[in-house]
């Protein structure tokens, strides 16, 4: 049986679920035909069988995938800073060190001390950071590198991982 990447077979899934949708959708409009009272509906060439085989091998298809990416993403790991990941927990890792990021980002962009009007009649209050803005900055930046490097590792790992699946029908 043909072998294909873990990248295709994430991209693959990805477009199989987009087909079953529009079967899903064709299905619905060669079941019916609007047809004068006594005459006979034309059939044509895509029945509702024919279809509704079409879908059943396709999410047969798309099952088999999910597993031999699930079981990929288990058994196989990635090394980020002298440690390895299995790639299902460098994926998580890439999706927090992220959201870490953005975060560092907001407190890096605040200003140390802003005054702030409205609070009461007399005088000003002012804002203050109890941080280092820069220091934030700083590290949301080297959060951001080792994301986009661990993401780098795993998109390798994936096209270097092959899936025993025949895709030869979609392709």
């Amino acid at each position: 049986m043909p072998n294909i990447s873990l990248a295709e077979a994430v991209k693959l899934k990805s477009l199989l679920m987009k087909r079953v949708h529009e079967l899903e959708e064709e299905i619905m409009r060669v079941a019916f035909k609007i047809v004068e009272k006594d005459t006979v509906p034309e059939v044509g060439p895509r029945t509702v069988s024919v279809v509704d085989n079409e879908i059943t091998e396709t999410r047969k298809d798309i099952r088999t995938l999910d597993r031999l990416i699930y079981e990929a993403n288990i058994n196989n790991t990635v090394m980020f800073k002298d440690k390895a990941y299995t790639i299902v927990e460098a994926i998580e890792l890439a999706t927090q060190m992220r959201a870490q990021a953005r975060i560092y980002k907001q407190l890096g962009a605040a200003e140390k001390q802003t005054v702030q009007y409205g609070y009461g009649g007399e005088g000003a209050y002012i804002k203050v950071a109890l941080f280092n803005p820069e220091e934030y900055r700083l590290n949301a930046i080297q959060y951001e590198k080792e994301a986009n490097k661990l993401s780098g590792l795993i998109n390798a790992k994936n096209y270097a991982i092959s899936l025993n699946f025949d895709d030869e029908k979609y392709a």
